[in-house]
């Protein structure tokens, strides 16, 4: 089963609780806190692997969460952070936020890796928070949530060479007979519902995947017939075979195939009219192809042509051994827009922007919208008396106390940050 699209939710770990703890050593006296910090939690990371060549794993397996750090231990221990979730891509997969349609990256080469999820760092243990004023702190942190977010996943057929024309041209016999793949070969249009990729094998150990995409037909790339489906895996590939059905089986015009084909292609993409390609006038074993042949060479005479059979195998070698030389010299296209995929080669450091307070009233609630308060909110526990004071003290140094009153909250209206709810004291 091929499958070319997928969305997945993906979930960092989070990060281990720090605790709170005393040093109490017979020899030690006021030995202080010891609360160790809780460990980071596990990345969700893809990394292409060349061995796969569809979406379909994720047909069965479609939430997938990083392991939690550990929480911290006594004695100032750090617990464990937790193991990274790698997830296995084929070539070519590109990735994309669902909710905010943020371009995540491209994963192109085989060990490419992109990190989707990030783990929540550790809660720090009250070891942290001791000072001189506060020598014992019973403070401790929660872990930070990991981030969460629904990813799709997209691939794109990556391709040395691939054969784009009408349906029925002759493009799945073709590939059969210049590789080892078993394509689908039928008398009935659309008889490719997906890309078949082989491996061309010259001498001297040279070789190419050429892939048979699906049949192409007026207004693709409005949609129509396969549409959208053909067209974004042709973007991967570094050469174009336009293949003509030179005997003109179907009672097509040649002429006129080559056009459309060719005019589809430009206004899906105008980086494709520039891509090198050959015209492979295929069925040339069968009557009045040399006749449509001269027809169509006086009509373009600026491609470059070779007949071919892909039933007889006529012409093939000379047209492999060209097709070998246009990879050579042609590299491997990229989607638009792509980002590099090993964005930690890349990682620029900006200044973080302040995130403006909002504070709306719904149905008599006072609703706190800041992401690192509710960050805050997540990471305290307020099970612990020193933890409330703290909170409190970092609301007011933040101005949120100040915003609620001129927001008109009063003493005892209720205040919600994130999940918690809140009694306003004024």
């Amino acid at each position: 089963m091929f499958v070319d699209h997928a969305v997945i939710y993906v979930k960092g770990g989070n990060g281990g609780n720090g605790i709170v703890s005393w040093r109490r050593e017979k020899y030690v006296p006021r030995g202080g806190p010891a609360g160790g910090d809780g460990g980071r939690g596990g990345d969700v990371v893809l990394v292409v692997d060349e061995g796969l060549r569809t979406l379909v794993d994720f047909r069965y397996q479609r939430h997938f969460k990083a392991k939690s750090g550990e929480p911290g231990g006594p004695a100032k221990r750090h617990g464990a952070d937790g193991e990274d979730l790698v997830i296995k891509v084929p070539p070519g997969t590109l990735v994309r936020d669902r909710n905010t349609g943020e371009f995540l990256g491209d994963l192109v080469q085989p060990g490419d890796r992109l990190v989707v999820a990030r783990g929540g760092r550790g809660g720090r243990g009250n070891a942290h928070f001791a000072n001189s004023v506060r020598k014992a702190p019973e403070i401790a942190e929660k872990g930070e949530p990991g981030e969460e977010r629904v990813i799709g996943l997209e691939l794109r057929v990556l391709a040395d060479v691939g054969l784009v024309g009408y349906p029925s041209v002759g493009k799945s016999t073709l590939l059969r007979a210049m590789t080892r793949a078993e394509p689908k070969v039928g008398a009935y249009p659309f008889t490719t519902l997906h890309p078949e990729l082989g491996v061309v094998e010259l001498s001297d150990g040279r070789s190419f995947v050429m892939a048979d995409l699906p049949g192409l037909i007026e207004g693709a790339h409005e949609g129509r017939g396969l549409g959208h489906q053909f067209l974004r895996h042709i973007e991967r590939t570094r050469v174009l075979v336009h293949v003509i059905d030179m005997a003109a089986v179907d009672g097509r015009d040649p002429v006129a195939d080559y056009r459309v084909i060719e005019d589809e292609l430009a206004q899906y993409s105008a980086e494709l009219a520039n891509r090198p390609r050959v015209v492979a006038a295929n069925k040339m074993d069968l009557p009045q192809a040399m006749e449509h042949l001269a027809r169509f060479r006086s009509a373009y005479p600026e491609l470059e042509i070779f007949p071919i059979s892909g039933v007889t195998h006529e012409g093939l070698r000379p047209f492999a051994e060209r097709l070998y030389e246009l990879v050579q010299a042609t590299p491997v296209p990229h989607s638009a827009n792509v980002a590099p995929a090993d964005e930690s080669a890349h990682r620029v450091y900006r200044l973080a922007e302040e995130v403006p307070l909002t504070i709306r009233k719904e149905d008599g609630v006072f609703v706190v919208e800041h992401s690192e308060i509710e960050k805050l909110v997540q990471m305290t526990n307020f099970d612990q008396y020193d933890a409330v004071k703290r909170f409190q003290r970092i609301m007011q140094m933040r101005g949120v106390d100040d915003a609620l009153r001129a927001h008109g909250a009063k003493d005892g209206d209720v205040i919600r940050i994130g999940d918690m709810v809140f009694d306003f004291v004024d």
